[in-house]
């Protein structure tokens, strides 16, 4: 099923929605006043242990918080991804190779790790809307825990029907979001890159998933993609990230390579970023 376009894109939906997160108010002591905007740019710059003891410190001074837990599952899983290789797979350019990727030998550690951080996380956003149906963290949250669910099941497990309902899923809560908050332009990152991949898709396939209530439409997709990547506040280099994919996948190498380049000088201690620049330039 080509389900699967829409989960290899996800490799990183996770990753990149885990931004949308609202910056810590407060400073933190045990981290010497870093925030969870700090940790995940520590994740992009491949330092998991800094990453992971500013989430943890952030759950044990915010034990009632849903943000807490979910960035820990999205630091869990990007480590994951690095230990196995799948970051250097997110630039994949065609069904072909995403189909011939190696079977992965996860850590059950990490995986259960994994699980129950989100399961924390997913538990506090709904104790949240419970109270209040329009809190943005709880909305953030599940939004991520969907996204990062649907990376695992897709990039590890390979189950791509279970990734295609988290991905939906992920997109449901996006758009309550958006609904609270139209101008979380970080939010459209989400919507964005599902219209994009679902607009890929063979006609038949389109019509089935439109029949579940998943629309496509890639140029929409891009055009959505780029609001974030202009006006988002967080997930602006995340979603120049995806488009880079999309240019790849389009044959527009050279917007691609001008993202990559500006991804490389942000985040210098990422190798990832020169080595796909290297790789488009092999392609010329």
């Amino acid at each position: 099923m080509k389900a699967r376009r829409t989960t290899r894109v996800f490799l990183i939906i996770g990753l990149l929605t885990v931004i949308m997160c609202r910056t810590a108010e407060a400073a933190d002591p045990h981290v010497s006043g870093q925030s969870l905007e700090n940790g995940f740019t520590l994740l992009y710059e491949l330092d998991f242990k800094t990453a992971h003891d500013i989430f943890a410190s952030w759950e044990q001074q915010h034990p009632d918080d849903p943000l807490g837990p979910a960035c820990d599952a999205a630091g869990l899983l990007f480590s994951e991804f690095n230990r196995l290789g799948v970051l250097e797979s997110q630039f994949y350019e065609n069904d072909h190779k995403f189909d011939s990727r190696k079977k992965l030998d996860p850590d059950p550690v990490i995986r259960d790790r994994f699980n129950t951080a989100l399961d924390h996380a997913e538990t506090r956003a709904q104790a949240r809307l419970q109270k209040d149906p329009k809190n943005q963290d709880a909305l953030f949250a599940l939004t991520l825990s969907s996204g990062l669910r649907a990376d695992y099941a897709a990039l590890i497990e390979k189950r791509n029907l279970a990734s295609l309902h988290y991905t939906r899923e992920a997109t449901t809560w996006a758009r309550q979001l958006l609904a609270v908050d139209p101008n979380c332009y970080d939010a459209y990152l989400a919507t964005g890159i599902s219209k994009y991949i679902i607009g890929s898709m063979a006609a038949p396939l389109r019509w089935m998933l439109r029949l579940g209530g998943v629309a496509g439409d890639k140029d929409a997709g891009i055009q959505e993609l780029q609001l974030t990547a202009e006006r988002g506040r967080y997930l602006a280099p995340f979603a120049r990230i995806l488009l880079a994919i999309a240019f790849v996948r389009e044959k527009d190498n050279r917007h691609a390579r001008d993202l990559l380049v500006s991804l490389r000088d942000e985040f210098p201690n990422n190798p990832l970023f020169a080595q796909e620049i290297a790789r488009l330039e092999s392609n010329r």
